[in-house]
């Protein structure tokens, strides 16, 4: 089940062998994430006593510079273990936010993401030869990927076959695995994108409706009603549902993100560059437009630039931003 929170989705650690060898990794800027870890309490022995009845909040400034300071030192004495606890509390999580801006993707990188076979599969929108390739890792109980998706749309629209988008699987949430099954079976008909439009509203709509309490609408009941609604030969999606080749799909999307440490979505990448999160329209429009240049000074043809450039020059392997300087 979704935890509705601010800023980011909590999500239940998902079902499948790729998934769970997933690292605790950087949360998204305003995404859906694997579940962090949790500070660690000490025993109730080391729990912090309550304040004394005396304290009152305020300095007793009364009496010689050497009475202030014995009650000073009351004081401390009387709340060692409160502060004691606090310190360690802090250092726990000063070092959980060093361990996760260690595992955070480099964004000054161009990293080779294999997404052929879903470019294959269907998994794309937008024309073959267009200059920039955006990669969207999305999961479907994920509120801010539901929230690009419309994003996603507009700009293939907006920049006039200058651009495409590949969607790659990132099951994030467990309730969600029926939708991604069936839209690798929605593409074996050739309608990846309607069933996919069609299930943000009419699937995770009401699921989000529920704020994560009632995952029916995410259930194959459902889905096939959705897939029925688009056209779709619902007997034929049932079957390529439960098949072998679409519970690869799901796990081939998921090996090739793991390569990159990608653990939250709406995680994007422009031509290689790593995006994390959900940003504004505006942000993506930046980032199109610097890269439909570096293509047309690159004098590589638009539609041999991700394979020839990305691919065979980007690194293959994660690494992580550069140590912030203190």
């Amino acid at each position: 089940m979704i935890a509705f929170v601010r800023g980011r989705s909590q999500a239940t650690t998902p079902v499948g062998t790729t998934v769970g060898r997933i690292a605790v990794l950087t949360v998204a800027l305003a995404g859906c994430a694997q579940p962090q870890a949790r500070v660690e309490h000490p025993t109730a022995s080391a729990q912090p006593s309550q304040p004394s009845p005396d304290a009152g909040g305020k300095i007793d400034r009364s009496g010689s510079v050497e009475q202030q300071l014995a009650r000073l030192q009351d004081a401390y004495d009387k709340n060692a273990e409160a502060i004691d606890f606090l310190n360690r509390v802090y250092a726990q999580q000063k070092a959980q936010a060093a361990a996760r801006e260690d595992d955070a993707l480099a964004d000054d990188g161009m990293f080779a993401v294999d997404v052929s076979e879903d470019i294959q599969a269907g998994q794309v929108d937008g024309p073959a030869d267009a200059p920039v390739t955006i990669i969207k890792a999305f999961d479907f109980a994920c509120p801010y990927c539901q929230r690009m998706a419309p994003v996603m749309t507009a700009l293939v629209a907006q920049y006039h076959g200058k651009i495409r988008v590949v969607y790659t699987n990132l099951l994030i949430h467990p309730p969600a695995k029926p939708a991604h099954l069936a839209s690798c079976a929605a593409a074996k008909q050739g309608k990846y994108k309607q069933f996919k439009d069609a299930f943000w509203e009419k699937g995770f709509g009401p699921y989000a409706a529920s704020a994560g309490k009632d995952p029916s609408s995410l259930a194959e009941p459902n889905i096939l009603a959705i897939a029925k609604g688009v056209g779709l030969d619902t007997a034929k999606l049932k079957t390529d549902m439960a098949s072998a080749d679409c519970a690869a799909r799901l796990e081939h999307d998921m090996a090739e993100l793991i390569k990159f440490h990608v653990d939250s979505t709406p995680t994007f990448f422009i031509n290689g560059r790593p995006i994390s999160g959900a940003i504004p329209k505006a942000d993506f429009e930046q980032i199109i437009d610097e890269q439909i240049k570096i293509v047309e000074s690159s004098g590589v043809p638009a539609a041999d630039y991700y394979q020839k450039v990305v691919l065979n020059k980007g690194e293959k392997t994660f690494r992580a931003k550069a140590p912030s300087k203190q």
